[in-house]
């Protein structure tokens, strides 16, 4: 009988999920689309069978954000994500021993740019732009499910850090060229790549606002390390109370510009030139990647997870970055 079935497996946060179960001696089956997958996206029931009997269930299926928004782009991060959970939704209901919880991955992103107060889960996920209405769709194909003797909780997790996270790395790398300072917002031409889902291109509603005066480092920058990540999620499933939306954040959010004087610091980098938008947006551009995932203000309270007696191993985002870094410089 499989204990833990986890969908979208070979990510980064997958495999730490996954490497950390097997650890411990569960058996753990994963859904993909590769060969190695024990069941692929598609086959219904290929993924009825692994579902079936499992305590475990964990989505994290869809495609990377680090990405241009263009239509084609933001098509495919929506459809990776409500498609998918759809799928498992459906799985589920057919299954004649569902997973006792089912854990879907969901972003922080839900909530507004916030530079005055950190968002807990009781705070409303209204704001209109495409990565707001992804989140809300997301979690609502994922409540939609039919799935009464399911459990289930939404992992809205903010910026996941581990040595052998490529987000993670860059940044360090950043700090080590002297390019480690903060990244500043400001005036920018106006476009509609953050357009909500119901706006049409072009128009007024679509063209994404242009802010003259920017949070010069101050926008907040909500992390989780990626042992947190698994401790999490084993929290939740020993504590039957929890469900619905969990914000997967660190207790401290920090700010840009102390983000990026912590990775100088760490790194024995004195420099940091910092990087104002006129810089960022073609750099983005030739990365192929989105100002806005340095620029939006994140700032997340673990609430939930705070209320319900979990402690956290790394807590401090000084801390986690001198660990990351030794585990980093030892080739872990």
């Amino acid at each position: 009988m499989t204990d833990v079935v986890i969908a979208g497996a070979s990510g980064f946060i997958g495999s730490h999920l996954s490497a950390a179960f097997r650890q411990e001696g569960r058996s753990v089956r994963t859904i993909g689309r590769g060969r190695a997958a024990d069941a692929v996206w598609g086959d219904a029931d290929g993924l009825t069978r692994v579902l079936d009997g499992a305590a475990l269930l964990i989505n994290l299926a869809g495609k990377p954000v680090h990405a241009r928004y263009d239509d084609a782009s933001r098509n495919e991060i929506l459809r990776s994500r409500v498609e998918t959970t759809r799928e498992l939704g459906e799985a589920v209901a057919r299954s004649a021993a569902p997973p006792a919880l089912w854990l879907n991955q969901s972003t922080a992103t839900a909530y507004s740019h916030s530079t005055t107060h950190a968002h807990t889960e009781d705070d409303p996920t209204g704001q209109q732009g495409f990565s707001e209405d992804v989140a809300r769709a997301w979690e609502r194909e994922f409540e939609l499910a039919d799935a009464p003797a399911t459990r289930r909780a939404a992992m809205r997790t903010t910026i996941a850090l581990g040595h052998d996270s490529e987000a993670t790395r860059l940044l360090f790398r950043l700090a080590r060229l002297g390019l480690g300072g903060p990244q500043i917002d400001g005036w920018w031409f106006a476009h509609d790549r953050y357009r909500s889902l119901a706006a049409d291109r072009g128009s007024e509603e679509a063209r994404a606002p242009s802010r003259g005066r920017g949070t010069r480092g101050r926008q907040r920058f909500s992390w989780i390390h990626i042992d947190d990540v698994v401790g999490a999620v084993r929290h939740i499933e020993a504590t039957p109370s929890i469900t619905g939306p969990v914000n997967f954040a660190a207790p401290e959010a920090s700010t840009n510009a102390e983000l990026m004087r912590l990775l100088r610091q760490t790194v024995g980098m004195p420099i940091g030139i910092p990087a104002p938008r006129f810089v960022l947006e073609p750099a983005t551009w030739l990365l192929r990647t989105e100002s806005e995932l340095l620029l939006k203000s994140r700032w997340v309270s673990p609430g939930k997870l705070l209320a319900s007696g979990y402690v956290f191993q790394q807590p401090r985002l000084d801390w986690s970055l001198r660990d990351i870094w030794a585990r980093m410089r030892a080739g872990a």
